[in-house]
């Protein structure tokens, strides 16, 4: 066995190797550490070399724990791989940099015992707070699993009125959207996208046909069921769920035997939107002059799609910068009254729905 060199020590370097190596006392050290502003710069910058030269590592949890803050933040979404939620995360990264907060990214994948665990504070991880997308989980079982951790919910799988939350409008931005397409001049107009009530990511489905609904009332334009198409299956090995661009090309391929005159189309999100384009142009469907489509989402790939897609895009850093002012809120008045609040978004014209009609 080979013996380590004379004055070598075996293990992690402690506190007090610093303060051996610097030539001060180890409670400097920790002056150092914990940033006192009463030390000399000759002082500090000797113990920063110490700590680089034998790498010591300080025991941030416990620094943390009698601060009662660990300056770490969850972010729990359900996939990280999913166009939307990659953007999310990076918005609540670069956000919370700007309150002096790292995050840590969790994946459900929809699963109901990883929702739980999330509901449930995580038990094992040192954060101040979860930013929290369900997908599963409904209310009542979330509020029976409720830890003590806090938590932020985003977007409207369901309200509590005792968790705050930030949501984008499901209802009006899906108005809008339809809006885009009559006033291009469309009447026979179908969504795709719809989910079969009870089952997962049936609330934001139900929100966003329901403001599709609302834009023909006001029009006096009905849509013809055969033309609101419902996303058939729920595949949670897929890195993006159902709303998937194969989901949406192979619905929209079955549409196209039935169109019987759809001339627009709404799409839940753009990934949906994605695939409707391909299997359009597969079968010879010119967009947006046969058939114009919109999406939900905003997704980088929507501006380089062909056509580049038209779409409802939330305001993600609003988001993200509401959730963590939520979050700083609930931290410092655990008792105050929990509120929603609601993130901007606008509609992006590109050419999957051409002009507006100028008649």
């Amino acid at each position: 066995m080979d013996e380590q060199p004379p004055g070598r020590r075996t293990g992690a370097p402690t506190i007090k190797d610093v303060a051996a190596l610097a030539g001060v006392s180890y409670r400097t050290v920790s002056n150092v550490v914990n940033g006192h502003k009463y030390i000399s710069e000759a002082t500090r910058t000797k113990v920063e070399a110490a700590i680089a030269e034998i790498g010591y590592r300080p025991q941030l949890a416990a620094r943390q724990l009698r601060s009662g803050r660990s300056k770490l933040l969850t972010l729990s979404v359900p996939f990280v791989s999913h166009p939307y939620f990659a953007q999310l995360a990076h918005a609540v990264v670069t956000e919370a940099e700007q309150f002096g907060y790292d995050v840590v990214i969790d994946e459900t994948r929809g699963l109901l015992e990883r929702e739980l665990r999330v509901a449930a504070g995580f038990r094992t991880i040192l954060t101040d707070g979860i930013l929290f997308s369900p997908l599963t989980i409904d209310l009542e079982r979330f509020e029976a699993e409720r830890g003590a951790t806090p938590l932020v919910l985003l977007g409207e799988r369901f309200r509590s009125t005792r968790i705050d939350s930030v949501v984008v409008d499901n209802v009006r931005s899906s108005y809008d959207a339809t809006r885009c397409l009559i006033e291009s001049g469309r009447r026979t107009l179908g969504f795709l996208g719809d989910v079969k009530v009870g089952t997962i990511g049936a609330a934001p489905a139900d929100l966003r046909i329901r403001g599709f609904q609302n834009a023909l009332d006001e029009e006096g334009l009905t849509a013809d069921p055969a033309h609101i198409v419902t996303v058939s299956r729920w595949d949670q090995s897929s890195p993006d769920g159902d709303y998937s661009r194969e989901e949406g090309y192979e619905r929209t391929t079955e549409l196209i035997e039935r169109m019987d005159g759809l001339d627009g189309l709404v799409c839940a999100n753009d990934l949906l939107a994605i695939g409707a384009l391909r299997a359009f142009r597969e079968a010879g469907i010119r967009v947006p002059d046969d058939v114009a489509v919109v999406g939900w989402d905003n997704t980088a790939e929507a501006a380089f799609s062909a056509p580049s897609l038209t779409t409802i895009s939330p305001d993600l850093h609003e988001i993200a910068r509401l959730a963590i002012v939520a979050m700083l809120r609930r931290l410092d008045e655990p008792d105050a009254e929990p509120r929603t609040d609601h993130a901007p978004y606008s509609l992006v014209r590109r050419e999957s729905t051409g002009s507006p009609r100028t008649d």
